[in-house]
């Protein structure tokens, strides 16, 4: 991977940063406090959302993350260190997190932690950075039981099937019922390695797609190619 960051001393770069990184936090506070309304503001209208269990629209996505915080699905986040690539009114942001999940997996109470990194598409238009697409990056991930005490014994077939980056993560979605997509990216591989040109090609002005490994819902909408 290669990024091309400009000086960071330059002061209108300092407040495009300080802009982006507060998008990126208010996005985590909202959208765990369930505030929807300003969730909704941290996207551009034609914005998108790739997760494990849900890809599509910013709008989308909302609707689906309201549905599933009224009959009760925990999913919280937490973010550490941010690595911004700025080039004119585009950027790309980088952004260490954790994502918790709490559900019940074979009738056992369960935590799922899951470590990787937010990679985000941002623009400035008409003087406000919003994001255009929004793509986890799935590195490790571990499942416990709440009560220590408790047994729990996954089904290793279906275990399996998911890729090494979020596979805990991806068993629990599936055990309440969302359909899980299974080429999301991970630490490494032909899938990240694509989003990173992706990445570089987006800070460039380039034509583009966000399309990968047959991640036929995960690309660009149409209205920002140049």
């Amino acid at each position: 991977m290669t990024t091309t960051q400009k000086d960071a001393s330059d002061p209108h770069d300092e407040s495009d940063r300080r802009a982006i990184r507060e998008l990126i936090e208010n996005w985590a506070i909202w959208r765990d406090a369930g505030d929807w309304e300003r969730f909704r503001t941290v996207w551009h209208d034609d914005g998108r959302m790739n997760a494990t269990w849900k890809q599509g629209t910013a709008a989308e996505f909302i609707v689906a993350s309201i549905e599933g915080w009224n009959r009760g699905v925990s999913i919280l986040h937490f973010l550490g260190g941010i690595s911004i690539d700025l080039s004119g009114e585009r950027a790309i942001a980088q952004t260490k997190m954790t994502i918790s999940q709490r559900a019940d997996v074979h009738d056992v109470l369960c935590d799922v932690v899951c470590t990787g990194r937010f990679y985000d598409f941002l623009e400035k238009r008409q003087g406000r950075w919003g994001l255009v697409v929004r793509q986890p990056i799935y590195e490790k991930d571990r499942i416990d039981p709440v009560n220590a005490s408790a047994s729990l014994k996954l089904d290793g077939t279906l275990l399996s099937q998911f890729p090494v980056g979020y596979r805990h993560l991806a068993y629990m979605q599936s055990q309440i019922g969302y359909p899980v997509k299974k080429d999301m990216p991970g630490l490494k591989g032909p899938e990240v390695e694509a989003l990173y040109a992706l990445g570089q090609r987006w800070l460039c002005g380039e034509s583009t797609s966000l399309q990968w490994a047959n991640s036929s819902n995960c690309r660009l909408p149409s209205s920002q190619l140049p």
